[in-house]
């Protein structure tokens, strides 16, 4: 795979998945969607990346080690969030309109963009409104 200049691994695609909150503690419960999904793509040699506040958010739980173990083991990067993030994650706040209950998705889907992924999740309608501003949906 090649790994272009950010040094992170990209698919033939060309895009990484970026899970959000919802598909790592879905992921955990055998038979959901999301674990079948994460399998799915783990297996196909997906990278499979995770933004730090949505790692928070998973970490908070409740759950286990064994869990947390689990999902991490699929991960290939949790992304810090740093001023690369920031700056994404702000541009996206301000674009849509800057409603206070968009700003931890802004930056998930901030980090997602920023390290050119689509973005694996269940809440689609919450993060609809960074759609028109390049977020790629998985």
């Amino acid at each position: 795979m090649d790994r272009g200049n950010s040094g992170r691994p990209e698919t033939l695609a060309g895009f990484m998945i970026c899970l959000d909150t919802n598909y790592l503690i879905r992921g955990m419960e055998p038979g959901s969607e999301e674990a079948a999904r994460m399998t799915a793509w783990y297996q196909a040699g997906e990278p499979l990346i995770t933004a730090m506040p949505a790692w928070f958010e998973f970490i908070c739980g409740p759950l286990t080690e064994q869990q947390e173990a689990t999902i991490r083991a699929f991960l290939t990067e949790i992304v810090p969030f740093d001023e690369k993030q920031a700056r994404e994650s702000a541009r996206l706040f301000n674009k849509a309109g800057r409603k206070r209950n968009l700003r931890v998705d802004a930056m998930i889907a901030g980090t997602a963009m920023a390290a050119n992924a689509r973005l694996a999740t269940n809440n689609r309608a919450d993060f609809r409104p960074f759609v028109a501003h390049g977020l790629k949906l998985a």
